[in-house]
């Protein structure tokens, strides 16, 4: 069951990574040069977050 609970996490915070990218963007008013290192920053950080939280809640710390 953890492992439905990390793939749908995944595809979550994949999908909001790139919304909160595009919404620093446009606040910005211009598209970044470096985009893709925003976005895997973005995405390192939610999924450390998550993933942790998964395991804590399902028993496995």
């Amino acid at each position: 069951m953890q492992f439905i609970y990390f793939t749908l996490a995944a595809a979550i915070l994949y999908l909001g990574s790139s919304w909160i990218v595009d919404r620093i963007e446009v606040a910005a008013g211009k598209r970044f040069e470096h985009r893709s290192l925003l976005f895997f920053g973005i995405l390192l950080t939610l999924a450390l977050i998550s993933f942790s939280i998964i395991r804590i809640y399902t028993g496995n710390p």
